[in-house]
């Protein structure tokens, strides 16, 4: 797929996977919108990527009726969206036992109702023209289950059972639905995942600090983006193999997961 003269927005585009994934569709030709809350790190991204014509458009996924309604007056101002990218989200390391009823609230608010709440916004107009691409992160832990994400988990299942019904629903007007799982990947997530107060735990993981390299999955979501894929799961090691080895072998894998203790 040629990128030049398409438009890509992408949430969650102050860091990580969503960072590179605008730093990569700018040099494929793309014009990018950038979205998060940080606007100060949005308008330094912005001022690095190659080409022009980028955009700066602030969002709080943490509030999804106000992502809503002020997106849907915006839509009249922004160029047509060919591919929106629902990247932003947080993760979570704590048990359920432990944990304040607020901090599954925020994981729904943020991961799912967020998202929702700007493909809403947004999927019109690209029915209209009957072209376009809705494109939402999801997890390995929206296939597979874990210790420590509760919260985290269910709002990411939420993300694919979703996207499965919005597939089949918009599939009449030629537009395009992919889910992408990614596994370990090396990013601040572990830092930024709330703990059982709901507040960011700011503390590394092995998993994500041994886990693929940002850059090297932006590439792979591309090139599933550009494939025209309905899902892909892309990691290393276990994290990329989870599902597949619970799809064959549940029983064992749900005594691994038991058994193991790391957050």
């Amino acid at each position: 797929m040629q990128y030049n003269n398409k438009t890509v927005w992408i949430t969650g585009a102050s860091s990580g996977i969503g960072k590179e994934l605008a730093i990569q569709f700018a040099e494929l030709g793309a014009r990018v919108i950038l979205s998060a809350r940080n606007v100060d790190k949005l308008n330094d991204l912005k001022a690095t990527l190659k080409g022009g014509g980028h955009l700066v458009v602030p969002l709080d996924l943490a509030q999804p009726e106000h992502v809503l309604s002020t997106v849907t007056v915006k839509m009249s101002e922004l160029p047509a969206i060919d591919i929106l990218i629902n990247n932003g989200g947080v993760s979570q390391r704590s048990l359920f036992l432990e944990n304040d009823f607020n901090v599954y609230r925020q994981l729904m608010e943020v991961n799912y109702f967020g998202l929702i709440a700007l493909t809403k916004a947004v999927l019109p107009a690209m029915v209209a023209r009957r072209s376009g691409s809705i494109v939402s992160i999801s997890s390995v832990a929206g296939k597979v289950g874990s210790k420590f994400r509760t919260g985290y988990s269910g709002s990411k299942y939420a993300v694919v059972g979703f996207m499965d019904c919005l597939r089949a629903e918009v599939a009449q007007h030629n537009i395009h639905c992919l889910t992408i799982c990614p596994g370990s990947i090396k990013t601040a997530i572990a830092h930024n995942s709330l703990n059982e107060q709901g507040i960011a735990q700011n503390k590394p993981e092995k998993s994500i600090e041994n886990g693929m390299d940002v850059s090297v999955a932006a590439t792979k979501m591309i090139r599933a983006i550009s494939n025209k894929k309905d899902e892909v799961i892309i990691g290393k090691g276990l994290s990329g193999w989870a599902p597949t080895i619970k799809r064959f072998f549940p029983t064992l894998f749900n005594r691994l997961t038991a058994k193991t203790n790391y957050r």
